[in-house]
């Protein structure tokens, strides 16, 4: 018989895989029982004032009768399997709260008998954590594709964020990996969340009193890696879902092997595409924070982005005729398309030219990357002549100058091109 802890073990070591476990967003208020979902950055996240908060990430089940060549719970896998009963979980989501170990749970499953069976286990254990337990922190739910829209809804009621995993960007991918699947069974649950959300957002414009239905909204995960889509093929999937679905996140999660007998998936011991996948969430920031377009970074020309410096300043060193922008009288917006400008420092820049013209020892206390900074913008005592830089120069002097966690530590002895 194996143990209630045996089974923790099992069951949280198989939920690592999934990273779409951000808690911003939550705003469920205490109601006199017992958590409080409104503090952000759960799941083993930083806030934004430096805390270090946690959740309990689990399975209910590692079983599934889905074989996807990508997951490590597939049903041909030979490993240990587990699962937890609907109080197993209630319980323990409980006692490490009391312990003050977490501040909210994520919860998924792989899907075992059939989709509905697996839904109504999770319902049943987000319901009782609300009503019976009065658990108010934060709860993130995996949506089972093909569950019936009656216990999703339910669910809803429960919940602080769902979400259903896409896993491969293409439908092309995904059948090369797990047959089994389509793309249109994540399309309808999101749909179906996005409607409910909109539909109540009508109807507290009528009513007063109209019932949650989660507040922090949904998100997704692609896994980047494991088939041959380009970086223009992921981010333009994102991009439609952001529009079409409304989601507050996608998560990009870099392919870790761990199927060695398929032929298309890179083999154990190949390491995870880390680089690549910091690169698309940078993209992805740049699509949702800072105006750009998918055909100003991607596009069928442009399909792959580069590794070795960051998708806006690759957007600008293909753009030389839109630069040097003049900090001094340029827009935000225009501001905010220099690299190394961030948006905090694009306000505080709009904010100090109130009292004066900013030159580079102002610019460098706003906190500006200048030493990127610099090869896109005029300042008051600007000396250099931009129709004498060379764009391939100047990538060169920046990666000669700079450092990043994500590439591998090579000496370079290029020269600085302004030195």
């Amino acid at each position: 018989m194996i143990t209630a802890e045996e089974k923790l073990s099992i069951l949280a070591d198989a939920a690592k895989y999934d990273v779409s476990c951000s808690s911003s967003g939550g705003k469920r208020k205490n109601e006199g029982g017992i958590g409080d979902s409104s503090r952000s950055g759960i799941c083993h996240t930083y806030t934004e004032d430096g805390r270090c908060v946690s959740l309990l990430k689990i399975l209910l089940t590692n079983y599934c009768i889905y074989d996807c060549a990508f997951c490590v719970s597939r049903r041909s896998n030979d490993i240990q399997r587990a699962a937890f009963s609907v109080n197993e979980v209630v319980q323990l989501t409980m006692n490490f709260y009391r312990r003050n170990y977490i501040e909210g749970l994520f919860l998924s499953s792989g899907i075992f008998k059939s989709a509905d069976f697996t839904m109504e286990r999770l319902m049943r254990i987000v319901k009782k954590l609300r009503t019976e337990e009065r658990f108010f922190g934060y709860i993130h739910l995996k949506t089972i594709p093909g569950a019936s829209e009656e216990l999703i809804k339910e669910a809803g009621l429960y919940v602080d964020r769902m979400s259903v995993n896409l896993e491969i960007p293409t439908e092309e991918g995904l059948k090369q990996l797990a047959p089994e699947k389509d793309h249109e069974s994540v399309r309808k649950p999101l749909q179906f969340v996005d409607q409910q959300k909109i539909m109540l957002a009508e109807e507290k414009k009528l009513m007063k009193h109209v019932p949650t239905f989660v507040p922090a909204g949904q998100s997704t995960q692609m896994v980047v890696g494991a088939t041959s889509e380009t970086d223009y093929d992921i981010m333009k999937i994102s991009s439609e879902f952001y529009k079409t679905y409304h989601l507050k996140r996608v998560y990009y999660s870099g392919y870790i092997p761990i199927n060695q007998d398929h032929s298309i998936l890179p083999k154990v011991g190949t390491a995870p595409p880390l680089i690549r996948e910091n690169r698309l969430y940078q993209t992805d920031w740049l699509l949702r924070f800072y105006n750009f377009k998918l055909d100003e970074i991607l596009n069928p020309n442009h399909q792959d982005l580069d590794l070795d410096i960051d998708p806006k300043l690759s957007w600008a060193l293909r753009n030389p005729q839109l630069f040097p922008i003049d900090v001094n009288t340029a827009d935000y917006a225009m501001i905010l398309r220099i690299p190394g400008v961030g948006r905090g420092s694009a306000l505080k820049i709009i904010q100090a030219r109130k009292f004066g013209k900013l030159y580079e020892h102002h610019l460098k206390k706003i906190g500006i990357a200048f030493n990127r900074a610099k090869y896109f913008m005029l300042y008051a005592d600007s000396t250099r002549n931009w129709g004498d830089l060379q764009m391939a120069s100047v990538k060169s002097s920046i990666l000669a100058t700079g450092t990043s966690k994500y590439l591998p530590k090579t000496p370079n002895n290029q020269l600085s091109l302004f030195a």
